[in-house]
């Protein structure tokens, strides 16, 4: 079953939490703020975020790594068209899937967790949680169950029929891109260089593959700590492996935590 058919349409851990959570919360709301609520399920499926939460728990709990891929697939799906699930729209006829974007390809993951949460949620309460709904709080759930402190997710949204991939080559940053194109990436959403450093503490989890950072690891003996690239080089050697993953935090690969800011 696809997803195009079921969707209808250096600071202190507490201080770092607050600013993760503040900053997620943003690129929830952005751009319906306006007609979300917290209660927008409590009488026409109010065991929606349950159901959800238990998903998403089962999911993790069987590979943590998927915190990293659903808080990751939930940052893509935002940053092109406001968070509408485009992300989830299988290539058709009518559509080009933002799949396919370069930023995306090979990479994007844990479409299938989402798609069983859908699925569940389906079983109690057909055609009324959206998959953009389902996929912010999948976000929310997943950032929960590898130690980051939860918050409220306003609910409401509507799911796109139709994908950009052109915008997602447009406005996904790219692991190539330097600093100032980034920050350019994220003003053009609205989004400061203070508010692009707090979502970039998410990659306090997770893996990447060895072809997007081989470069820096071989070619960049002046500015990388002489240990931290020889360990990489372990995992990613000069010729081979494009696609060998390495965690994106050595000391606390499975852990949401502030680990990163503070090396």
């Amino acid at each position: 079953m696809g997803l195009v058919a079921v969707c209808s349409r250096s600071t202190s851990r507490s201080s770092y939490a607050g600013i993760m959570v503040t900053m997620m919360l943003l690129l929830a709301y952005m751009p319906c703020e306006a007609h979300l609520s917290s209660t927008f399920y409590d009488k026409m499926c109010p065991n929606a975020l349950h159901t959800i939460r238990t998903s998403i728990r089962t999911a993790v709990s069987s590979e943590r790594r998927m915190a990293a891929s659903l808080i990751r697939l939930h940052f893509h799906d935002c940053f092109v068209q406001g968070c509408d699930a485009s992300i989830l729209l299988d290539e058709a006829a009518s559509t080009t899937s933002e799949r396919n974007a370069r930023q995306n390809l090979n990479s994007a993951r844990g479409f299938n967790v989402i798609e069983a949460a859908k699925s569940q949620v389906e079983s109690i309460c057909p055609g009324m949680v959206s998959c953009a709904d389902i996929l912010a709080v999948a976000a929310r759930d997943a950032s929960v169950a590898v130690g980051d402190p939860t918050w409220t997710v306003k609910l409401g949204r509507r799911d796109s029929t139709s994908a950009s991939l052109s915008q997602a080559e447009t406005d996904l940053p790219r692991f190539t891109d330097g600093l100032e194109k980034i920050i350019s990436l994220f003003d053009n959403k609205s989004l400061s260089a203070r508010d692009m450093v707090a979502l970039s503490g998410s990659h306090t989890i997770g893996q990447t593959q060895c072809v997007t950072f081989r470069d820096r690891i071989y070619n960049n003996a002046s500015d990388i700590d002489a240990g931290f690239a020889s360990t990489r080089k372990r995992r990613c050697p000069t010729n081979d492996g494009n696609g060998n993953l390495a965690p994106l935090d050595l000391v606390t690969p499975n852990s949401f935590d502030n680990t990163t800011s503070r090396i």
